[in-house]
């Protein structure tokens, strides 16, 4: 069941004000507006459109739950770094661990692939003891 459907929130406003907040956070991890619109999975002129006219907002269920992804992983790194500067870097930074190989978290999620943004969220998610 989609978060649209289990929330008692009204969704215009849960997409507006989940998409300006995944925003801001994309834009502080250093994501271009390509990057942002690959992970949110938004065409160009939807995002565009989005970000000049925020009442317009709407969101699938797809992408609310890629909000979600977004939104928790920048809450993860706010408990396990207390350095602004470590939460914005982190996720640009290369990794070394087996699953990213080398790569940083934002060059696997910006494939766009939800089965990537999941991956990226769980192990996230572990370095405050998630998993």
């Amino acid at each position: 069941m989609g978060l649209a459907k289990i929330s008692s929130f009204d969704t215009k406003v849960l997409a507006r004000t989940g998409f300006k907040a995944a925003d801001n956070i994309l834009s502080s991890w250093g994501c271009t507006n390509q990057q942002s619109q690959n992970i949110l999975k938004l065409s160009k002129s939807s995002y565009h459109k989005f970000k000049a006219t925020p009442e317009t907002t709407k969101l699938g269920d797809d992408q609310l739950e890629r909000v979600s992804y977004i939104l928790n992983m920048h809450q993860a790194l706010r408990l396990v770094f207390s350095n602004p500067v470590n939460i914005s870097n982190f996720m640009g930074m290369k990794n070394n661990n087996d699953y990213f190989a080398g790569r940083s978290p934002l060059e696997i999620i910006e494939s766009g692939k939800f089965g990537d943004l999941y991956e990226v969220a769980l192990r996230v998610g572990a370095l405050r003891g998630e998993l």
